[in-house]
C-alpha cells in the first residue's frame, strides 16, 4: 500500500503543451505513470508530443479519461484558478508544481476549496499539495532505467519533477522496510529519499507539501497518512523556519504516534526577519524559529538529525537499524 497514489492512479497535467509541463509529462511517462492527457485551453482535440489528448478544460479530461489526480504547470498567475478547475471536475489529488503563486491567491483558492470539502463526503474530497512543491510518488520496482529507450514501465506513480531513479520500492529494499517522507524542501527530499535509499530502505510514498506560507496538505495531515499505511514503518518529517507546523506534528506524534519518527529542521542559523529560500520560510513575532521546532520535536521522541547530512542515519536510528548493524 502507499498513501495519496498508487501504480493504478491516472493523471493529467495542466500546462501539458508549456515547456515545463511537456518535460514533466515525458518524465511521469517513463516513471511509469499512467499519464491520461492534459489540458490547454484552446488546444482540445490535439495531442501533444508523446500522443496523449489535450483537452480545453479538466471536466472534458475527467470524463474522456476517468483521471483522479493532476499536476499544475501553468504560470502563477492562473494556477489558482487552475487548482480550483481541478477541484470542481472532482480531481482528488491536485499536486500544484508552480511556484511565484501570490499569496492572495491562494488564500482566495484555500478558502474556496475548503468551502467545496466542506460540502462533500470525505472519499470525495480533493486534497491539494502545494503550490510550489515537487509533487509526490509512490516507487515502483525498477524495470528500466528512467530513459525514453528504458522507461519504467508500470513502475509506479510520479506526480511531479522528482527524479525517479533514486527511489526505492520496499521489495527492493535489503532490510525490507519502507519509511515515508514528508518534506517542505524539494531537494531536502532528494537527499533523504537518496539517504535511505543507499541505507537499505525504500519509500512508501514520498511527499513534497512546499514552501509557500498558504498551501494544502501539511506535516499533520500528512503523518497521520502515514501512521495509518501498514506499509510505512517509519517516518521522515524534514522541515523548515517559519509557521508553526512542525511544533503541531509534534504535539500529534507525541500523542498518537507509534511509528519511528525521524526529522530535521533547515534554516537553524537563519537570522529574524529574513525570507530565507522559500516564501514561508522566515521567523516572524518570535515564532517559527528552529531551536523551538527541534525542542518539541525531541520532547516528542522524534529522532532529530542535526545536519542534512545526518537524515538517513537518524531515520535508521529511530528504527533501531543502526544497532543492529544494518544502514550503519
Amino acid at each position: 500500500m502507499a498513501i495519496l497514489i498508487d501504480a493504478n492512479t491516472k493523471v493529467l497535467c495542466q500546462g501539458i503543451t508549456g515547456s515545463f509541463g511537456a518535460l514533466h509529462t515525458r518524465g511521469c511517462l517513463h516513471y511509469g505513470t499512467k499519464m491520461a492527457g492534459g489540458v490547454t485551453p484552446g488546444k482540445g482535440g490535439q495531442k501533444d508530443d508523446n500522443g496523449l489528448p489535450i483537452f480545453d478544460t479538466v471536466r472534458q479530461a475527467v470524463e474522456a479519461t476517468g483521471a483522479s489526480a493532476t499536476m499544475i504547470f501553468v504560470p502563477p498567475a492562473f494556477a489558482s484558478d487552475a487548482i480550483l478547475e481541478a477541484a470542481e471536475a472532482g480531481i482528488k489529488l491536485v499536486c500544484c508544481i508552480t511556484e511565484g503563486v501570490p499569496v492572495q491567491d491562494m488564500v482566495r483558492a484555500r478558502a474556496l476549496l475548503d468551502e467545496m470539502n466542506a460540502g462533500r463526503a470525505a472519499s470525495e474530497r480533493t486534497v491539494l499539495v502545494g503550490p510550489n512543491c515537487p509533487g509526490v510518488i509512490t516507487p515502483g520496482p525498477k524495470t528500466g532505467d528512467d530513459t525514453a529507450a528504458s522507461p519504467y514501465t508500470n513502475a509506479g506513480c510520479k506526480i511531479g519533477i522528482m527524479p525517479g531513479y533514486i527511489h526505492t520500492h520496499v521489495s527492493e529494499a535489503s532490510t525490507g522496510k519502507a519509511v515515508g517522507i514528508v518534506s517542505r524542501s524539494g531537494t531536502l527530499t532528494y537527499e533523504a529519499v537518496w539517504q535511505t535509499s543507499q541505507r537499505g530502505l525504500g519509500q512508501s510514498t514520498c511527499v513534497g507539501i512546499g514552501g509557500d506560507p498558504v498551501r494544502g496538505l501539511d506535516h499533520l495531515e500528512t503523518i497521520k497518512l502515514f501512521e495509518a499505511d501498514p506499509e510505512t514503518a517509519g517516518i521522515l518529517m524534514i522541515g523548515e523556519i517559519g509557521g508553526t507546523d512542525e511544533e503541531e506534528a509534534a504535539a500529534y506524534i507525541k500523542a498518537n504516534v507509534k511509528k519511528p519518527v525521524a526529522a530535521f529542521i533547515a534554516g537553524k542559523t537563519a537570522p529574524p526577519g529574513k525570507r530565507m529560500g522559500h516564501a514561508g520560510a522566515i521567523i516572524a513575532g518570535g515564532q517559527g524559529g528552529a531551536d523551538s521546532k527541534i525542542a518539541a520535536l525531541e520532547a516528542a521522541g522524534v529522532e532529530v538529525a542535526q545536519s542534512p547530512a545526518d537524515m538517513g542515519e537518524a531515520m535508521a536510528r529511530a528504527m533501531g537499524l543502526v544497532a543492529s548493524g544494518v544502514g550503519s
